[in-house]
């Protein structure tokens, strides 16, 4: 049987979102460092247009042309326009919806997964 490709998909996002909370909870944590800027993950949009999913080869004769990982770019924000006498540009209300949005982004990811396989046992099983 070949891998679903819904499967990788996935989890490379389940990969993204605990990339995407770490770099949230490194801001919640320095919210009171004077200097630290925010620090802020790529889209996973931009993740999945660097991510080619291709033909395997099943046989010797085939070129093969599989899937090119992607890897997850974490940077920090621009802080010149920062508010803060300490040049801190964390705010801390953003950090918590971002917080919240991940939760929420990780419990559709789960739910559609559990669905899905859900629904292949039930195919399978006839």
């Amino acid at each position: 049987m070949q891998p679903v490709n819904l499967f990788n998909l996935a989890s490379k996002q389940s990969q993204w979102l605990a990339v995407r909370q770490s770099a949230i909870a490194g801001n919640i944590a320095n919210v009171n460092t004077p200097g630290y800027g925010t620090a802020e993950i790529e889209p996973f949009e931009k993740v999945l247009n660097n991510t080619r999913v291709g033909l395997t080869a099943t046989q010797e004769g085939h070129f093969a042309a599989g899937v090119t990982n992607a890897a997850f770019d974490v940077r920090n924000e621009n802080t010149s326009n920062s508010v803060l006498p300490s040049k801190n540009s964390v705010v801390l209300e953003n950090e918590l919806m971002k917080a919240g949005d991940v939760r929420r982004t990780f419990e559709l990811n789960t739910a559609i997964v559990k669905s899905f396989h859900r629904m292949m046992m039930l195919s399978v099983k006839g």
